[in-house]
């Protein structure tokens, strides 16, 4: 339309993603809430009864081997490698 403003946005330095590599989340932690639960409405009793089998099944969860570490993200590298590609020609400072 005409007489609409265009607007740009500035320059950027670099191009980069802040965390890519973020951290998986723990895949017991949903057992061990549950556990945790079940202590606390039972009551700080010796030999609480009812949560043994959340009890199991935290510890097969903590003693299952864990996965290889992830391999770590290449997209700074790669984004750093085509952002002049991006911009085009500009002046060097």
């Amino acid at each position: 339309m005409p007489g609409e403003k265009v607007f740009r946005l500035p320059p950027l330095p670099k191009l980069r993603i802040r965390r890519p590599n973020k951290e998986a989340s723990n895949p017991c932690l949903g057992v061990m809430t549950a556990v945790l639960g079940c202590w606390a409405s039972k009551g700080h009793q010796s030999g609480i009864e009812g949560c043994g089998k959340l009890e199991e099944a935290l510890r097969v969860c903590m003693d299952t081997k864990k996965a290889a570490a992830p391999r770590k993200s290449t997209i700074n590298y790669h984004l750093s490698r085509l952002y002049p590609k991006l911009i085009g020609p500009h002046k060097r400072k």
